[in-house]
């Protein structure tokens, strides 16, 4: 049973992140970047799938589309236990958007005989949560998103599934072919260990560029992306902090007054 694993290549949530002065993108250059964390637990959800079925035969594929150097996505989930590696690399790929990255993978898969695809809910990055079910509409399968439990049956092809909805959780019944989108708190993704993450670095990964796809020049133009990116811009600043003093009773009376007056909160 082939399972694919979808994982992104985003910069670390904690890096110090800086616009461009043209506002046409980030600045790349020391921030470090890695596996999309919602990624890793998609990564971990397809492993434990595979720890749960072991007659199946379960072989997991991550796939990534980006940059050379997102390669490291695919040597960290091999460090994790994933057994194979596609990696979408072409300039033509750059500033796709979500509908038209999912274009992109749907190509690549679609003779892969894949029966389950995990994925984050969303990437930290655009922070979109588009690029599953738009893979999932074009390929024709069930999606669910925001999965927080999984309950396998039928010999796991099928599932019961949990997810979260707002200020609820809603049960969903699917068969497979299926693609799962996974929240935070399915799962726990394991570390890569060190004699993983160097044997990884050895370890074969299929490298695609939109040729080896069958994708022409205008399957990726400006005309066929459907979105574009408008312009970056930093979060304004925030306003400094008044600080009062005084007996307990005056600042009380003078922050209510602040509240309701300036701020119009009360």
């Amino acid at each position: 049973m082939k399972v694919l694993v979808l994982a992104k290549y985003v910069p670390e949530s904690t890096a110090n992140i800086k616009v461009k002065a043209d506002g046409s993108g980030i600045e790349t250059a020391g921030v470090k970047f890695v596996m999309n964390p919602f990624c890793e637990f998609a990564v971990e959800a397809a492993l434990q799938f595979k720890e749960k079925n072991p007659g199946a035969g379960v072989e997991i594929t991550v796939l990534t589309l980006g940059p050379a150097a997102a390669v490291d996505v695919i040597r960290t989930a091999y460090a994790m236990g994933a057994d194979h590696g596609i990696h979408l690399c072409d300039d033509a790929f750059n500033h796709l958007d979500e509908l038209t990255s999912a274009r992109v993978i749907a190509a690549a898969i679609k003779d892969g005989g894949y029966e389950l695809i995990f994925a984050g809910k969303h990437a930290i990055d655009y922070d979109s949560g588009q690029l599953g079910p738009a893979l999932a509409e074009l390929l024709g399968w069930p999606h669910v998103g925001a999965v927080t439990a999984i309950e396998w049956g039928n010999g796991f092809k099928s599932a019961t599934v949990r997810r979260r909805i707002e200020g609820a959780e809603e049960v969903v019944q699917v068969q497979l072919p299926a693609l799962l989108t996974i929240e935070k708190g399915l799962c726990e993704p394991r570390y890569p260990s060190l004699p993983g993450l160097m044997k990884a670095k050895k370890r074969p990964v299929d490298t695609k560029n939109a040729a080896a796809l069958g994708l022409a020049a205008a399957d990726l133009s400006a005309d066929a992306v459907g979105t574009r990116m408008g312009e970056f811009a930093p979060p304004p600043p925030r306003p400094p902090g008044r600080k009062l003093s005084g007996e307990p009773a005056d600042m009380a009376r003078e922050l209510v007054r602040i509240l309701r007056e300036e701020e119009k909160l009360i």
